[in-house]
């Protein structure tokens, strides 16, 4: 009726064109007819890979969309963390790594379109699937669900980005053909429409009635339920170990018309700690990709993994039964490896992709140039517990019980030392216990400055102490990556019960947020005054050394013979956690970019259980990740 106003033929920009009409200069649309994409007003169908800037360095952003783009890839999947760019309510971070708009701009130069996906969650083993920690200070939040208090956070961060992509769109000049809305709802318990509704409304107001919304669910009916609304077009994800007839039977039972999409097509699995290495054969993902293709669906594969980025906030974690965290890694055995490198499956897909339409002319981009600079002797600088005036400059909180890492607001991530005293003496060993579950995620026992052991989540949470009264007890917490999938994301750091002495809970507790990070990013403790150091090996302690590059800064991997768990930091740059004996990741990648080539560069540790009797590194030309070093030698490398 509105149209009839307008006069014969006229329509509201918002209505679908007459079948007469053609189509925008620049347009990108759903063909319900031809079950297809138009773009421009032509048939058209992607073949799209994953890419996550945020675990990319930024110099290293043009070697990888350049390799995707020569791989015969149309179009990228772009993931934004929410909690990447907004660390703290209102305080907002687009620059360096950080800098979505260039990146965007990046893949348009190169003649890439891109599949956004802006979240709000948006899983990718990121912690709590790119949700900000900082939403978990209201305690009782809904996360994902209609809580005015969860929505009020989300609205006012998507006025915040939505702006930024509005530009960029396709139908306005830009690069974006379409645009995700949540991640895999219907896995998620809420099933709370009024949820994806709002949503909705937000992205159509911000981002204009043209733009092409969709939704990605796994295939079970469940799922589609609770994660499609009318007015996103609904996809779906599977791997090649699924049944396609089945899957795309499924997104059928919610679009009976349409493209048929894969947004999220597994080339590869990830990895958690202490379990094996994932892989996934060259050979099944080809084929599978293949059968698709065939059936002139759009797929979107995960291709291009990198590591987990330095930056906070840092990989995160699943709960299946039990807290699995995930490997500071993310190669999980994709076509392009960690450190960029094409594999054989990035060959595989290119071949089957030049059977569908054409690659581009000229080579593939070749792997970068790796250096093993070879060992590296360190020196331990101090116990942590005896520089914690450096790392908590404003001094510990008092609280009769322990805080979560949430009450108080300080950290979202890292360390934090929780301090009492023994309020009696303890001659016969005593148990010092937690309830179960309690311990987010491990805590590092040290009385009297003497490590006793680790507490752990779900593995052993208690030990036999003895002390005396007034002797010093300091817990130091782990957060190992809080969960980024399923019902449990709201997932509390810290102490989350109170530890007790035989049953009687300890109390009187000094708390100190521990701003390791800062302080590294900072110069310290390389241009710190040297410290004297306990001799013991055991128990969290700062370890330093230095190297030199051959006139030349090559990508390059550290292996940690001998050492237990820690985290790694060169110039100043956080490079993640390693625990070789847990396995499978034996190395962490270091990209070229943070050396130097004309002064020697600064390598951090911070062990956490016990150093090696001679501290050392290896620095590598090859990763190393299907095994732990438990029962093996280093003369076997």
């Amino acid at each position: 009726e509105a149209a009839a106003g307008l006069g014969e033929g006229l329509q509201p920009p918002s209505a679908a064109p007459l079948p007469q009409a053609s189509p925008p200069a620049r347009s990108f649309q759903l063909d319900y007819e031809e079950d297809c994409f138009r773009k421009d007003g032509a048939p058209f169908r992607y073949i799209s890979g994953s890419i996550h800037y945020a675990r990319v360095p930024r110099p290293a952003w043009r070697d990888r969309l350049l390799k995707m783009y020569m791989s015969g890839l149309s179009a990228l999947q772009v993931y934004i963390p929410w909690n990447y760019h907004e660390p703290l309510p209102g305080v907002y971070d687009f620059a360096g790594d950080r800098d979505v708009e260039a990146f965007l701009d990046l893949a348009a130069e190169l003649g890439l379109l891109v599949i956004l996906r802006p979240g709000p969650y948006i899983c990718a083993e990121w912690e709590m699937g790119g949700l900000p920690a900082w939403l978990l200070w209201k305690p009782d939040i809904v996360l994902r669900s209609s809580d005015p208090a969860y929505l009020a956070a989300v609205d006012s961060w998507l006025h915040v980005l939505l702006p930024k992509i509005k530009p960029r769109l396709y139908q306005n000049g830009g690069n974006i053909i379409s645009v995700q809305v949540e991640n895999e709802y219907g896995s998620y318990y809420a099933c709370d429409y009024g949820y994806l509704r709002h949503l909705l409304g937000s992205f159509r107001a911000l981002l204009g009635t043209e733009v092409l919304l969709f939704t990605t669910d796994g295939t079970r009916a469940q799922e589609l339920r609770c994660g499609t609304l009318q007015g996103l077009y609904a996809t779906v994800d599977f791997g090649p170990g699924s049944n396609m007839t089945e899957a795309f039977g499924a997104q059928r039972q919610v679009e009976p018309k349409g493209p048929l999409v894969n947004s999220e097509y597994y080339t590869g699995w990830l990895d958690y700690w202490g379990e094996a290495h994932a892989s996934t054969s060259s050979a099944r993902v080809a084929r599978g990709l293949e059968d698709m293709l065939q059936l002139g669906a759009s797929v979107n594969m995960q291709v291009s993994p990198f590591l987990q980025l330095p930056s906070l906030p840092r990989p995160g974690a699943d709960f299946k039964d039990q807290y699995k965290p995930v490997t500071t890694s993310y190669d999980y055995d994709a076509p392009l490896s960690e450190a960029g490198d094409p594999t054989e499956k990035l060959f595989a897909i290119r071949t089957i992709i030049s059977k569908f339409q054409p690659l581009p002319v000229g080579p593939m981009p070749p792997a970068t140039p790796k250096y093993a600079y070879g060992r590296v002797a360190l020196q331990k600088y101090a116990d942590l517990l005896d520089v914690l005036d450096v790392l908590c400059l404003s001094g510990p909180i008092q609280s009769q019980f322990p805080l979560t890492f949430e009450a108080i607001k300080q950290q979202a991530h890292g360390f934090v030392v929780y301090r009492t005293r023994l309020p009696r003496d303890v001659l016969d060993p005593a148990t010092l216990g937690a309830p179960p579950h309690s311990v987010c995620d491990r805590g590092y026992v040290m009385l009297r400055q003497e490590y006793q052991g680790t507490l752990e989540r779900d593995g052993q949470t208690t030990l036999r102490v003895t002390g005396r009264a007034g002797d010093t007890l300091d817990v130091l917490l782990e957060n190992m990556g809080r969960i980024s999938f399923g019902a449990n994301i709201s997932d509390f750091k810290g102490l989350l019960g109170n530890l007790s002495l035989d049953s009687s809970p300890l109390s009187n507790w000094l708390i100190y947020p521990l701003a390791i990070d800062t302080a590294i990013q900072q110069g310290w403790p390389h241009a710190a005054l040297p410290k004297s150091s306990r001799g013991s090996r055991a128990g969290p302690a700062f370890y330093t050394g230095t190297f030199e590059t051959p006139g030349i800064a090559w990508d390059t991997f550290v292996k940690f013979p001998g050492w237990s768990k820690g985290q790694l930091w060169i110039n100043g740059f956080n490079l993640g956690r390693y625990w070789p004996h847990r396995g499978p990741q034996q190395t962490l990648f270091v990209p070229g970019s943070v050396l130097h080539v004309d002064r020697p560069n600064n390598i951090t540790v911070l062990e956490l259980e016990g150093a090696p009797p001679a501290p050392l590194l290896l620095f590598l030309d090859r990763p190393l990740f299907n095994r732990t070093l438990i029962g093996s030698t280093m003369a076997t490398e």
